[in-house]
C-alpha cells in the first residue's frame, strides 16, 4: 500500500471540539533514559609480561587458550559484574535468590528458551482469518499519526458497535508501522484496550509478546491489564525479569507477592512486614497483599481484613479483594467509576449476583455480548439459593422465551426493560435474541422501536428488517431500519425523514439530527435533500477539522485499521450527548468507504435509538 502522507500525529491535539484537551506531551522515554549517561571509568588494564623468545619446540607447561562464547544479545544471564569487595559469608547469606544471581551475573534475562521466541513482526490476538483486520495495513502508514491517534485515545467509547469496532481492530494480529518500534506499538494498544475496559483482551495481547522484549511502558499497561483481571501472579514474569529501582508502592507489593510465589515466601512475607512498618501505602493494600501472598507455601499466614476506615477504592485494592475471594462493601461500590462494573461483569470469581449488577453496564458499554448475558442469567436461573434482583430477571428472560404466545413474551421482556421511560439499554442487549423471536404484527407496532434496538443491539439486523411491513415511513422504527438496512438500491424519502423530524421530541432533536448524519454518512440521501434536511436542523456536517480530515484521508487509501483508530479519537465520552451530528456523519462515512459498513450502519442506528 502507498504511503500516503495523512498529516503530522501531533495535529489531533485541535482535531474537533468533541475530543478533549490532553496533557502537554511526554516523553515516551523511561527516567532513566532522559537523563545523560553518567561518563564511564576506565578499566584498569593489568600489565602484561613480555612474551618469552620463540621456540621451536613446543613446550609442555602452557596454558590452553579456551575461545569464550557469546550469544549476543540472547543472552540467558546477565555478565557478572565486578566488585572491589568480596562479600562476607554471613552477608551472602542474608541475601534473596534474586540478589545473590544479581550479584554471580546469574540472573536471566529470558523465561522463554531460544527456539520458542516469538516475532514482533506481527502482534496481536486475531489473524485476518479469525476476524481480525489485514495484518499490513499500517505499515506504510506514518508512526506519528498512529502514535497520536492511539495515546488520544484515553477513554470509553459512548458507543457500544463504536467499542467493538475499536476492539477488533486494536486487537488483530497486526505490523507496526514502519517507522515506530513493535514493542512501543503494542503498548499503545495495550493502554487503549485498559482504557476502554478490556482488560482481558489487553492481558492477551501482552502475552503475545516475550517478556524479555517489553519495554517500561509495555510492562506498566501489562500490570494494569493483570491487576485489572485480578491476575495478579500473572505479572510476575515482567516483575521479576524487569527489576525497578524505586519507590514505587505497587511495584514493591507486587516484588514481594512474586517472590512469595516463587517459592520464597518468607522473604516475600519480610519485605511485606517492612512495607507495612514504613508506611509505604495505605495498610488495606498492604494487608490485602499479604493475605494474597499468604496462600503461597510455607509463607502461609492468616491475615484479618477489616474494611472499616476505607472510604474508597483502587484498582490494587479491587483486584486483591477479588483475587482472595473478599467481598467489597456496598458502601465502596456505590458511585465508584465504570472501571469497577467492567471488571466485575467479566471476573469469574465474583458472585453471580454481583456480575449480574454490573453486566447491564458493561453490556450497554460492549464489553459483554447479548449471548454472554444470556448465559450469565441462565446460569443464575439453575444455581439454587440466589435470590433477588438477578434471580427475578432469569425467571423473566425465560418467559421471554418460551412463553405462551408473542403477547406474553413482550410482556416479559417489557418486564427485563424496567419501570417508566427509556428501556435500560445494557437489558436490551440482553433480550436481543429474545426480541427476535417475536412475530411482526400490527399488534405489536407500538413496541416496535425499542424491540428493533434491542434486536440491531446484538446486530441481528436481518431479524429486524422483519418489521420494515409493519411500521409507517417516518415512524421511530422506520427510522433505525432505513439505517440498519444491509443494502438499498434507491435513496431514502426525504418527506419520511422529514416527517419524523416533526415528530421527534428528543433534547436539540438529536435523534433527527443523527439520522441525517447517519443516512448521509452512509450515502443514502440525495445531495439536494441533504442540504435540505440539514438546513432545517441547523446543523453543518461538512465542517472540516484535522481530525476529519484524516479520517477522510485514511478511508480515501482504503485502511480500514487507520480508520477505526481514529473513529475510536472521536468517539470517546460517557454519554451520546457528547457525540456531535458532525463526528457521526465523518465517522459513519469513512467506515463504509473502507468495507466495514455492518459497524458503520450499526454505530449510525444506535445514535438514533440512545441520542
Amino acid at each position: 500500500m502507498k504511503r500516503h502522507l495523512l498529516m503530522g500525529g501531533a495535529a489531533l491535539a485541535l482535531c474537533s471540539t468533541f475530543v478533549l484537551a490532553q496533557d502537554a506531551p511526554e516523553s515516551l522515554l523511561p527516567p532513566k533514559m532522559q537523563q545523560q549517561p553518567a561518563p564511564k571509568t576506565a578499566t584498569p588494564v593489568p600489565t602484561v609480561a613480555p612474551a618469552p623468545a620463540a621456540s621451536s619446540a613446543p613446550s609442555t607447561g602452557s596454558t590452553p587458550v579456551v575461545q569464550p562464547t557469546t550469544d549476543g544479545d540472547s543472552a540467558t544471564s546477565s555478565p557478572a559484574p565486578s566488585s572491589a569487595r568480596v562479600p562476607s559469608i554471613q552477608e551472602l547469606e542474608r541475601l534473596s535468590t534474586d540478589e545473590l544471581d544479581q550479584l554471580l551475573g546469574l540472573k536471566p534475562r529470558f523465561d522463554i528458551p531460544r527456539g520458542a521466541r516469538r516475532s514482533l513482526e506481527q502482534v496481536g490476538i486475531i489473524g485476518a482469518d479469525e476476524g481480525g483486520l489485514a495484518a499490513s495495513l499500517l505499515a506504510n502508514q506514518p508512526g506519528s499519526l498512529v502514535r497520536a491517534a492511539l495515546a488520544g485515545t484515553k477513554k470509553p467509547m459512548v458507543s457500544r458497535w463504536g467499542h467493538i469496532m475499536l476492539r477488533r481492530a486494536l486487537a488483530s494480529r497486526l505490523n507496526a508501522p514502519d517507522d515506530m518500534r513493535p514493542v512501543e506499538f503494542a503498548a499503545l494498544r495495550t493502554a487503549v484496550l485498559n482504557s476502554i475496559g478490556e482488560h482481558a483482551a489487553a492481558r492477551a495481547l501482552v502475552q503475545d509478546v516475550d517478556t524479555a522484549n517489553y519495554s517500561e511502558a509495555l510492562t506498566d499497561a501489562a500490570i494494569d491489564a493483570y491487576i485489572g483481571t485480578a491476575d495478579i501472579v500473572g505479572a510476575c514474569p515482567a516483575v521479576r525479569l524487569k527489576p525497578r529501582d524505586g519507590e514505587d508502592p505497587q511495584w514493591n507489593m507486587l516484588s514481594a507477592i512474586c517472590r512469595s510465589y516463587a517459592g520464597e515466601g518468607s522473604a516475600g512475607n519480610r519485605e511485606l512486614d517492612r512495607a507495612l512498618r514504613g508506611e509505604i501505602a495505605p495498610e488495606i493494600d498492604i494487608l490485602l497483599a499479604q493475605r494474597f501472598a499468604g496462600a503461597a507455601g510455607d509463607g502461609r499466614r492468616a491475615v484479618n481484613i477489616e474494611w472499616e476506615g476505607v472510604d474508597e477504592l483502587n484498582p490494587w485494592r479491587y483486584a486483591l479483594a477479588r483475587a482472595v475471594g473478599l467481598e467489597v462493601p456496598d458502601t465502596l461500590l456505590e458511585g465508584s467509576s465504570g472501571y469497577y462494573q467492567l471488571t466485575a461483569a467479566t471476573s469469574p470469581m465474583v458472585s453471580l449476583p454481583r456480575r449480574a449488577e454490573a453486566s447491564d453496564y458493561a453490556a450497554a458499554k460492549g464489553v459483554l455480548s447479548s449471548a454472554a448475558l444470556v448465559d450469565l442469567y441462565s446460569q443464575i436461573f439453575e444455581t439454587a439459593g440466589i435470590e433477588g434482583d438477578s434471580a427475578d430477571v432469569a425467571s423473566l428472560l425465560r418467559n421471554a422465551y418460551v412463553g405462551e404466545d408473542d403477547a406474553a413474551r413482550l410482556v416479559a421482556i417489557r418486564s427485563i426493560w424496567g419501570g417508566e421511560g427509556a428501556p435500560d439499554y445494557g437489558r436490551q442487549v440482553l433480550t436481543a435474541y429474545a426480541a427476535a423471536r417475536l412475530t411482526p404484527s400490527e399488534a405489536l407496532a407500538p413496541d416496535a422501536f425499542p424491540l428493533i434496538t434491542s434486536m440491531l443491539a446484538a446486530g441481528l439486523d436481518n431479524d429486524a428488517m422483519r418489521w420494515a411491513n409493519v411500521l409507517p415511513q417516518g415512524s421511530s422504527g422506520w427510522a433505525l431500519l432505513s439505517l440498519a438496512q444491509p443494502t438499498r438500491g434507491t435513496p431514502v424519502d426525504a418527506g419520511a425523514v422529514s416527517s419524523f423530524i416533526g415528530d421527534d421530541a428528543s433534547e436539540e432533536q438529536r435523534k433527527s439530527q443523527f439520522l441525517v448524519a447517519g443516512l448521509a454518512g452512509l450515502g443514502r440521501l440525495e445531495t439536494t435533500d441533504l442540504s435540505d434536511l440539514a438546513g432545517d436542523l441547523s446543523m453543518d456536517i461538512a465542517r472540516e477539522s484535522k481530525w476529519s480530515q484524516a479520517i477522510s484521508g485514511a478511508a480515501d487509501v482504503n485502511n480500514p485499521a487507520l480508520v477505526a483508530m481514529l473513529a475510536g479519537v472521536g468517539m470517546q465520552g460517557e454519554s451520546w450527548s457528547q457525540m456531535t451530528p458532525r463526528h457521526l456523519f465523518h465517522i459513519v462515512s469513512a467506515l463504509n468507504r473502507v468495507g466495514m459498513s455492518a459497524e458503520a450502519r450499526m454505530i449510525a442506528a444506535e445514535a438514533v435509538a440512545r441520542g
